[in-house]
């Protein structure tokens, strides 16, 4: 068998591969992506969306680093809304509506066209790495390839069953093809497979849906993009709707329970905390009478709409009569069936912060084999792990994103170095330092760090000059003092009290006033880039917030830079717990942090470790 030669070798091109391939290419690195099958490249086989709360702040990082999502996500957007834009702009979280059809010829015509880069359709069967530390990867149609990294970015389909009702189907999401045969090459190589669980709702035909009795969900009138290289800002082409469940409804999931898949056996795979399905919810929260839901089209080619919020593995028949008895869907008709999907993960406390696996050096994971949930989540790690394979090859330390810095860095850490016994999914909550990890600021946080690693483009390295610049000027301007008239015409707008002559400055820190309200007022910062102006505006707003965050932070970094070898044998260390030993060994943590957020590791066991260095 003829054996092909690549750098590097990408299996799967979900959100994942997608990132961790174009990544590669970027830099210089000869990369194959496979695929089960390419008509699956960056399939939204969930729900048609990009970005929301946590999740767009991992997007617009990962745009920063120089990845894809954000772009691919701008050209395809339908509807672009800021969630929870009445508060602070720390949880501000940008999410669009998209065209999932448009979004997947966008992805794959990406892949067709880069630079040193090929996409193959086929299974892999195995990954064997040799002695001389090259990985052999055999396909189930005999091909062969060798490569110096492997990036896994498997997504839900390693041995993936679709489950409706008693319906057990062996196959991947949407059923396309599953992986048979590369679950048992990660157990030969040592892996611990975990069994995972997650749903989607069904698809309903448009034309019989009733909008008007729903609510009507537009877009923000000034849309905001993803990506800083989107020139052109995306226009709101659809409309969504929000509705409820009712009493009807809940009462025929009840009386359906016991027709449940997880009641049956047929499900044992582990689910999602935070995106229950419908029946989860009903027994959860039975003190609630409605859940809301919101209906969201597919795009522009197709009339089906996704119903989000009702995702569950009932029976057809259940499903047809719970839709139907929801105001505005009494006549509806189902497209696809709503259903649950089980798959193998891996346990991500096996890998470093570089996504790289601790035994098996050079292979790299990214996404849901992770144990993660969602296409912001996969994709994060798809441009981090694509990112570090490449610095592997030419032997250059890899790019370790720090939750102080990031909130792919926080993710990251809480996988490998926590782990994770469900579905994974970023929340703004999970981030101790979210006042200064706003999506508006990724850029500043971020970019300069990708800039060595080669995926930051010219383009993206000068509108951060210029942004920096602005926001220098920025700071020169609000030291003018404005005239009490102006000051008066912005404190009328903004609810605030009687006036005088102040600084910018101060007139800014005004808990009414809003930089649009400023801003239209007084036209100060008329011709700064909006985002430098923004920058500006949220350090003033969060001054003392931030300075205590600072405070607090100094302890953390230096614990973060004490750092601990990766071959450290703490059975040898007199004074630790034989717990901690235990789980120090298996964890391997790089830092005393990262050690400190081992769970069973006591801050005793801590200060163990500080003497033990000292």
């Amino acid at each position: 068998m003829r054996i092909q030669y690549y750098d590097a070798v990408v299996i799967g091109a979900g959100h994942a591969g997608i990132e961790a391939a174009l990544a590669l290419a970027k830099t210089g690195a000869k990369t194959l992506v496979t695929s089960i099958t390419p008509d699956n490249a960056g399939y939204m086989a969930c729900n048609p969306s990009i970005g929301g709360t946590g999740k767009g702040h991992l997007v617009r990082e990962l745009d920063a680093l120089g990845g894809f999502m954000g772009v691919a996500a701008d050209a395809c957007a339908t509807q672009i809304r800021m969630l929870n834009s009445s508060k602070g702009l720390a949880v501000r979280s940008l999410r669009a509506q998209e065209d999932k059809y448009k979004y997947h010829a966008f992805i794959k015509s990406a892949l067709e066209t880069a630079q040193n880069l090929s996409m193959r359709q086929d299974e892999v069967k195995s990954i064997i790495k040799s002695d001389g530390g090259d990985f052999t990867v055999e396909c189930v149609t005999g091909s062969v390839y060798r490569c110096k990294t492997v990036v896994v970015a498997t997504g839900v389909y390693l041995d993936s069953t679709i489950i409706c009702g008693k319906s057990v189907q062996k196959r991947g999401p949407v059923c396309f093809p599953r992986s048979d045969c590369l679950a048992d090459s990660l157990r030969a190589l040592g892996f611990k497979l975990r069994r995972f669980k997650t749903g989607t709702p069904a698809r309903l035909a448009g034309r019989t849906i009733n909008f008007e009795k729903l609510e009507l969900q537009p877009g923000d009138d000034v849309p905001y993009s993803f990506s800083a290289l989107t020139g052109k800002q995306p226009k709101n082409t659809t409309v969504c709707y929000l509705g409820y469940t009712n009493a009807k409804t809940h009462e025929i999931i009840r009386g359906a329970l016991p027709e449940s898949p997880r009641r049956a056996g047929l499900i044992t795979g582990t689910g999602a905390r935070y995106c229950p399905s419908i029946e989860d919810k009903i027994v959860r929260f039975a003190d609630k009478p409605r859940h809301a839901f919101f209906l969201e089209p597919e795009g522009a080619g197709t009339d089906e709409w996704y119903i989000q919020g009702i995702s569950t593995s009932l029976p057809p028949d259940v499903q047809r009569e719970m839709y139907r008895s929801i105001e505005g869907l009494e006549n509806i008709e189902i497209v696809r069936d709503a259903y649950a999907i089980e798959y193998e993960c891996i346990d991500a406390r096996e890998l470093f912060p570089g996504l790289m696996s601790k035994r098996i050096h050079g292979l790299f994971f990214a996404g849901q084999i992770n144990g993660t949930s969602g296409y912001e989540e996969a994709a994060a790690q798809g441009v981090i792990a694509g990112i570090n394979a490449s610095a592997y090859i030419r032997g250059v330390a890899p790019l370790v994103a720090d939750r102080t810095q990031s909130y792919i860095g926080v993710m990251i850490d809480d996988l490998v170095t926590v782990g994770s016994d469900e579905p994974y999914r970023m929340l703004t909550g999970r981030a101790e330092c979210r006042l200064s990890l706003r999506q508006d600021n990724a850029d500043l946080r971020l970019t300069e760090l990708a800039v060595p690693y080669g995926t930051v483009c010219e383009k993206r390295l000068k509108l951060l000059k210029r942004k920096k610049s602005d926001i220098i000027k920025c700071g020169r301007l609000i030291k003018n003092r404005l005239d009490a008239d102006v000051v008066q015409r912005i404190f009328e707008r903004a609810g605030e009290g009687n006036a005088c002559a102040m600084t910018a400055e101060d007139v800014l820190k005004r808990s009414g006033v809003t930089l649009e309200i400023f801003n239209s007022a007084c036209g100060l910062f008329d011709g700064i880039t909006p985002s430098a102006a923004l920058e500006v505006y949220a350090l003033l707003r969060y001054d003392s917030y931030l300075k205590r965050q600072d405070a607090e932070l100094k302890e953390k970094s230096r614990l973060e830079n004490m750092r601990l070898a990766a071959d450290l044998d703490y059975s040898e260390i007199d004074g630790l717990r034989l717990e901690a030993r235990e789980k120090l060994n298996a964890a391997k943590p790089l830092s005393i942090g990262q050690a400190s957020r081992v769970p069973g590791v006591t801050p005793a066991d801590v200060w163990v470790l500080i003497r033990a260095l000292r």
